[in-house]
């Protein structure tokens, strides 16, 4: 009885410093994560993707986490598109209590290459750079697409919107 009940603590103890092991691992990443997103050329100016719009290789985007309290920056990190027009960054450090966000910063396009100038319209993406979120995944980040604008929409623009059935407040 005695072997049995040594045994029983024997294996409990493996098993709880094994669990300690791993919670120790996975709290030294969850200060950082992996950001990923795209960027895009809106050619008719709508900053939502369409068929016609292209991504664009070699632009720039910049994170940028601000205080909450004071708004003063407190982390800036830039990336380039791939010839996909992917983009991929690493951040570390616990960001909860700031205000992050990507933004384009310059496209390799001198055609497409407006960014809306109003505030509710403004082309950016924020995120969220914290374990303590209740988001599942605490490595990679997924952000929505960064447009840069044509400064005339192209002709075919109506036809595209059309097939979604979406009939624009402007003509083209």
């Amino acid at each position: 009885m005695a072997s049995k009940a040594i045994f029983f603590f024997f294996v409990s103890a493996v098993c709880l410093s094994s669990l300690a092991g791993v919670a120790i691992a996975d709290a030294d990443d969850f200060d950082r994560f992996q950001i990923q997103g795209s960027v895009y050329c809106d050619t008719c100016r709508v900053q939502f993707i369409t068929r016609l719009s292209k991504f664009l290789e070699g632009a720039k985007v910049k994170l940028e986490c601000r205080s909450r309290v004071n708004g003063t920056v407190t982390l800036t990190k830039e990336a380039v598109t791939d010839k996909s027009g992917s983009y991929k960054m690493e951040v570390t450090g616990d960001h909860e209590e700031e205000v992050c966000e990507l933004v384009l910063v310059e496209s390799p396009d001198s055609e497409c290459s407006d960014v809306s100038k109003e505030a509710y319209l403004r082309n950016a993406a924020k995120i969220s750079l914290t374990a303590n979120d209740g988001i599942v995944s605490h490595e990679t980040r997924i952000v929505n697409p960064l447009g840069f604008m044509v400064k005339t929409p192209s002709a075919e623009c109506p036809a595209a919107f059309k097939e979604i059935g979406i009939v624009p407040d402007v003509t083209f």
